[in-house]
């Protein structure tokens, strides 16, 4: 496996992911190749001294970044010779098999449509979070690079996200779910309205729409909606965990009689804080593109790289988009059948 790592994107300095990147190299033999993309001095200043011994390790310059001011498409187009640019490019030329980049969401998203290109079939790349839940993970998507959407882009992301529920989760037959504001079939508005009618004549178990409660219930395992929607649901999730640990630690400190209990249950609390933590999971797949893309968070550390490198690697082991392809092609000679469309839908 190839993998581009563009390392320019981050808030803490390209030294923190080629430190990631050396970590993953350890733990990853199967990488053959790995190249470290962007402003070349940079990156040797970053290196360890007498520089990185893993012959598997290319540096490509690039001299432009995208930065987090700039608008994703006319930067995309002007910064040419841009860290994620070049990174895409990679791929596009067959040189890479995957890319990470920690950058501009926007910028890595309009890299990917321009210089890689959707599978054939998709109409819409979308990024797909996974979510903790007390019980299992579930797949959030699209979590915002569409903030305007169609119903047949939310029924394509419900393929995409049950394909990566079952190669990546390892979920059997996942539950399909459409966001909504109601469990009923009449529930919601045109857009959701319309999605649920396509996605009942694909092979998927779907199961309707969901709500907000339901989605820590484990009563779902792909969670439909569109970017607007799945930005403000992903946020809120992770504000809300930050202030419940913060509110948590206080509260513990309060008393000696608390600080004791807070002593005493030390390992579950050690238990859910590893649960909850968006390092073990290093970021968020773009899925829908003619190569493997992940998008980090800016702040990520060491650790969060590595996971991320790990999961772009599981993405290319698994052939997530060779079944994406496949899965979409089928989906849309179903959509497109029009026995199917007269068809009544089958009940939940």
């Amino acid at each position: 496996m190839r993998i581009a790592v563009d390392v320019m994107g981050g808030d803490h300095g390209c030294g923190v992911v080629i430190e990631g990147v050396k970590r993953a190299l350890e733990e990853t033999p199967s990488i053959s190749t790995l190249f470290l993309v962007g402003k070349r001095e940079e990156i040797h200043a970053a290196l360890p001294p007498g520089g990185f011994r893993d012959h598997r390790v290319r540096v490509v310059h690039a001299s432009e970044v995208l930065t987090m001011e700039d608008k994703p498409v006319a930067a995309v187009r002007r910064k040419r010779d841009a860290s994620i640019v070049r990174a895409m490019e990679l791929v596009s030329e067959g040189k890479a098999d995957g890319v990470l980049s920690l950058g501009n969401t926007g910028g890595i998203f309009a890299a990917a449509t321009f210089k890689l290109g959707r599978i054939p079939g998709v109409d819409r790349g979308g990024i797909a979070t996974l979510i903790p839940t007390p019980h299992h993970h579930f797949v959030l998507m699209d979590a915002g690079a569409n903030i305007e959407c169609k119903p047949i882009h939310l029924a394509q992301f419900a393929v995409m996200g049950s394909v990566y529920a079952r190669e990546i989760l390892h979920v059997t037959r996942p539950r399909v779910g459409i966001l909504s504001i109601g469990t009923e079939d009449s529930k919601g508005n045109e857009l959701t309205l319309q999605a649920f009618q396509l996605c009942r004549r694909l092979d998927l178990n779907f199961i309707g729409n969901v709500e907000g409660h339901n989605l820590f219930e484990n009563d779902v395992d792909v969670v439909v909606c569109d970017g607007f929607v799945g930005n403000i649901v992903l946020k809120t999730c992770e504000s809300l965990a930050t202030a419940l640990f913060g509110m948590l630690r206080r509260e513990l400190k309060a008393s000696a009689r608390r600080q004791l209990g807070a002593l005493l249950a030390r390992n579950a609390f050690r238990a859910i804080k590893r649960r909850m933590d968006p390092e073990v999971g290093g970021g968020a797949p773009l899925l829908g593109f003619r190569g493997s893309v992940l998008k980090a968070h800016a702040s990520a550390r060491e650790r969060a790289i590595t996971n991320a490198i790990r999961v772009l690697t599981e993405n290319l082991q698994h052939h997530v988009n060779e079944i994406i392809e496949r899965d979409i092609a089928r989906a849309n000679e179903r959509l497109a059948t029009p026995e199917l469309a007269a068809a009544p839908a089958a009940p939940l």
